[in-house]
């Protein structure tokens, strides 16, 4: 298991991509249509690692509407984290042993089999676990791929990103979770998704990596708020006041 990418819903992609391509120097990986929403993929870092960040549009609501009904709620901002597992099926049953009910269950398809996690389950976001038959290539080697052929669109839909102005590429190192049950959050995040502490747990913060070389750091609020609450970035000097509908970008 591995993390994959960070999500945003959007009704418009031209304004993160001017942020994650033209600000921070992000690399468009690949996108295209499906039921009920349109994708596309920057991955933030270079070929010494980095974390990739998906945006959704939606598109043929009128099959299904799940993204409409959340902009419409909660307006553009942090959707999901998505977790690629080997065997979704055979994954099932653990989540149940961990007391959890996975909902959207949809297994009919072996290109891509997904289930979710709830916020209120997972700690103020949603959690995706999908499985694929298309292969297991992790951001880092889509990066390599888009590098060296470029980008995998089916269609383009989304604007050509701005030429970067950034003197140096950023990294995205670590997506920050925030939580007021820290010890349910380790329980979920290193126990039943596998992330590898990093360090030594703090009484308010715990760091955990994935094969992959994504990051989360689940963090104790401060003030109740939870969920996604800021992207971490190294190898740049980007504004201060960047940020993607609420959700700062920040040098750490």
């Amino acid at each position: 298991m591995y993390l994959d990418h960070v999500a945003f819903a959007t009704r418009d992609a031209g304004h993160p991509l001017r942020t994650l391509v033209g600000e921070l120097g992000g690399t468009v990986l690949s996108g295209g249509d499906a039921i009920g929403f349109r994708s596309m993929q920057v991955f933030l870092g270079s070929d010494a690692g980095g974390m990739k960040v998906e945006l959704l549009e939606p598109w043929a609501v009128e099959q299904s509407d799940f993204l409409e009904r959340f902009l419409s709620r909660h307006g553009n901002g942090a959707h999901h984290l998505t977790f690629k597992v080997d065997d979704l099926e055979a994954f099932l049953p653990r989540i149940a042993d961990h007391g959890l009910t996975p909902v959207s269950v949809d297994l009919r398809d072996p290109q891509w089999r997904e289930a979710f996690l709830l916020p209120r389950d997972a700690h103020g976001t949603v959690v995706q676990l999908a499985d694929s038959n298309l292969g297991t290539d992790k951001p880092i080697d889509e990066y390599r791929v888009a590098v060296e052929h470029g980008v995998f669109s089916a269609p383009q839909w989304w604007p050509d990103p701005p030429e970067p102005t950034a003197d140096e590429r950023a990294t995205l190192r670590r997506v920050v979770v925030r939580t007021v049950d820290l010890a349910g959050a380790r329980d979920l995040f290193a126990g039943l998704l596998e992330g590898r502490p990093v360090g030594e747990p703090g009484d308010d913060a715990v760091e955990l990596e994935w094969e992959s070389g994504a990051r989360v750091l689940l963090e104790a609020t401060p003030d109740g708020t939870t969920g996604i609450h800021r992207l971490e970035l190294a190898g740049t000097r980007p504004r201060t006041d960047l940020e993607i509908y609420g959700t700062p970008l920040v040098v750490s």
